[in-house]
């Protein structure tokens, strides 16, 4: 039997390379993107980006409940990843103010369709379903920022003509934030043995990484 982090790889491969190989994504990691499209792309990030630690609170609570392990290695790896990414939706909204927008703007704005359902899935299947779920969220997000976060930065840097991580701070420190955390998280993912469990983090991965692909793709197009 493959262990759980190649097996999950290897099952989750296909709704990866879909959203790798959209032409949406391909063309922003080349030529990065116009400043309309990428503050578009930021307010829906400023939207996941806040949810992310309610969602893993809410799993976290449950790992504690007698139905769980109270002493549960995992409770306490979601407390640690919580720590870390505290207060990045500021992060975001810092890079929005780079781009010509006012805090206040972005914070109002709605969420696309596309974002709510992932935001909902997320928070349903961490509350209410299985909370180990909450890893499969971890590890599309992880994949998509270790991956492609430092091409991306780049070549929107190049495209806006911007200085340092003037406006790609969120996307930019990510690009190496990750990479470390997806070394811990694939320790972690080994160490779940439930088929159940297992079943629900590749939903869970398969989920995200379609919303995720439809968040991307209806952004507005970009201008010359």
């Amino acid at each position: 039997m493959l262990p759980f982090f190649a097996d999950l790889v290897t099952r989750t491969d296909e709704d990866r390379r879909t959203f790798e190989t959209h032409p949406q994504l391909v063309d922003a990691v080349a030529h990065g993107m116009s400043v309309e499209r990428y503050r578009a792309l930021l307010l829906e990030l400023y939207h996941v980006v806040w949810h992310f630690n309610p969602v893993c609170a809410a799993a976290a609570a449950r790992l504690g409940s007698p139905a769980h392990d109270p002493d549960s290695a995992l409770r306490y790896f979601l407390y640690e990843h919580m720590h870390e990414e505290s207060g990045h939706e500021n992060w975001v909204l810092a890079d929005l103010e780079a781009l010509g927008m006012t805090r206040a703007d972005a914070r109002a704005h709605r969420p696309g369709a596309h974002t709510l359902a992932l935001n909902g899935y997320n928070h349903w299947s961490a509350a209410m379903r299985q909370p180990l779920s909450v890893l499969g969220m971890l590890y599309a997000l992880e994949v998509i920022a270790s991956v492609y976060g430092g091409p991306f930065a780049s070549a929107i840097r190049e495209r806006l003509l911007l200085e340092g991580e003037q406006g790609v701070s969120f996307i930019g420190s990510h690009a190496t934030l990750d990479s470390q955390h997806m070394a811990e998280l694939r320790q972690v993912l080994n160490q779940v043995g439930d088929d159940a469990v297992r079943e629900a983090i590749v939903e869970s991965v398969q989920v995200n990484f379609h919303h995720l692909t439809r968040i991307l793709e209806a952004l507005p197009a970009s201008t010359p």
